[in-house]
């Protein structure tokens, strides 16, 4: 065993250049991953972060005219923590943080085509994932919680993400990334479970309070808007005082195009303004030499 000193700094947390060789190797790994484990720690990713976006849901329920805007959005962005929380410390592939692989295609580690084969994977994993989970809640009856405003909250925020202009999802998406990757960056470097929660808590918490767009979250939050439109009891509409022609722009085909430029929008996000930045900074100069 090491003395006392070497002991002490293992515990401390990584240096920003010692995360970026680390976010290499990892993309490198990822990357080298079987498709079945691939694809199912993916699937996991998908539900993982459908269980942050049905507690963040629920916590909103019931807060309009009740509780300000700002602290609102504070508790749902807090309890939303739980999805990345899973991820990270579980262990599970989420395509959002997975742009974080383009450090180690930059380095010259991996091959752009094994790249885009591993964010297909994922991709396609998290959508299962968290469709499932949508499906899942909706057949469990939580939606109804709330004499129908868990309802009303998951139906209005869907409608509000199909409803967004190209170019505003696609900024939105860019915005949200930054954050997740970067709590994500900072989860690299920490030495506990307790470091890894604190580390993902603000960042995130960031981003669901300025109402960022993350492509993973509304493969859970819109199909569960769709399933409440489409299957719902007639008894809830009358408890939130509408009806499914109220929803009417909240489609299948209108979800499916959504998630094109917060898709987009994660990727320039996470992978260029964190992942290309931090290897530009920390792994460029070592190439070079």
């Amino acid at each position: 065993m090491n003395g006392g000193t070497d002991c002490d700094h293992s515990l401390d947390a990584l240096l920003p250049a010692d995360i970026a060789r680390k976010a290499e190797a990892v993309g490198v790994q990822k990357t080298r991953m079987n498709v079945p484990s691939l694809l199912a720690l993916a699937v996991l990713a998908g539900a993982f972060i459908a269980l942050g976006g049905m507690f963040a849901t629920t916590v909103l329920a019931g807060a309009d005219g009740v509780v300000p805007f700002g602290i609102s959005r504070l508790l749902s962005g807090v309890v939303f923590c739980l999805g990345l929380i899973l991820v990270v410390v579980g262990g599970a592939e989420l395509f959002t943080g997975n742009t974080l692989m383009v450090m180690a295609w930059a380095a010259g580690e991996v091959r752009l085509r094994e790249m885009l084969r591993a964010w297909a994977i994922v991709y396609i994993g998290n959508f299962v994932g968290a469709v499932g989970t949508a499906a899942l809640v909706f057949l469990s009856g939580q939606y109804l919680a709330g004499k129908g405003s868990v309802a009303g909250v998951a139906l209005n925020l869907a409608l509000n993400k199909v409803t967004l202009s190209f170019d505003h999802a696609f900024f939105l998406g860019i915005l949200c990334n930054v954050l997740v990757c970067l709590a994500v960056w900072l989860a690299f470097g920490a030495r506990s479970t307790t470091d890894k929660v604190l580390a993902v808590l603000f960042p995130v918490s960031a981003f669901v309070v300025a109402g960022f767009e993350h492509s993973v979250a509304n493969m859970y939050l819109i199909p569960l808007g769709l399933f409440i439109k489409a299957w719902a009891p007639a008894a809830l509409w009358a408890e939130i005082g509408g009806d499914a022609a109220n929803y009417a722009a909240l489609t299948w085909p209108a979800f499916f195009v959504s998630l094109i430029p917060v898709t987009i929008g994660n990727i320039i996000g996470g992978g260029v303004l964190v992942g290309l930045v931090y290897w530009f900074i920390y792994l460029r100069p070592r190439r070079a030499a």
